[in-house]
């Protein structure tokens, strides 16, 4: 597989355990893409509309896909959810709540301010994949577009 033709992810999680579990679990499964890491809401949305250090759209791409954790400090997952979902240009990017609880009330207010899915952390590579590939996203995070 080509990398340079592999959208990047957007990880906004503040438990560094989550962190590992998560990046460990995606990449044991074979997944490739550039998996950036945020560790507050106030990074992800600054990441998202490139603010700050994440000015740069190098550095920075914009996001294929967000996995977003429901509780953060600073900003809260559903707070961001909300933001980058009323705005036109972002809008369109899929966004997975990661949540520990599957708590059903979380569930519903992240799908009313357009989640597009769910997964109960800790994140398990097949779970992701399987979430992924409903998203109609697959070929574009994990297969050689150039192929």
């Amino acid at each position: 597989m080509d990398i340079k033709h592999l959208e990047t992810i957007l990880l906004v999680e503040d438990n560094e355990d989550h962190i590992e579990h998560t990046m460990d679990a995606l990449q044991e499964g074979g997944l490739v893409n550039q998996i950036k890491v945020v560790r507050d809401g106030k990074s992800g949305l600054d990441y998202v509309f490139r603010r700050n250090e994440f000015k740069d759209p190098a550095s920075s791409p914009r996001p294929g896909l967000i996995l977003l954790d429901v509780k953060l400090p600073k900003i809260s997952g559903f707070e961001i959810l909300q933001m980058i979902k009323s705005d036109p240009d972002l809008k369109v990017i899929p966004i997975i709540l990661l949540t520990t609880t599957g708590n059903p009330e979380d569930i519903e207010k992240g799908a009313k301010l357009g989640a597009n899915d769910y997964i109960v952390k800790p994140v398990e590579f097949e779970t992701f994949m399987q979430k992924v590939k409903g998203l109609g996203k697959y070929w574009a995070l994990i297969s050689d577009l150039a192929g």
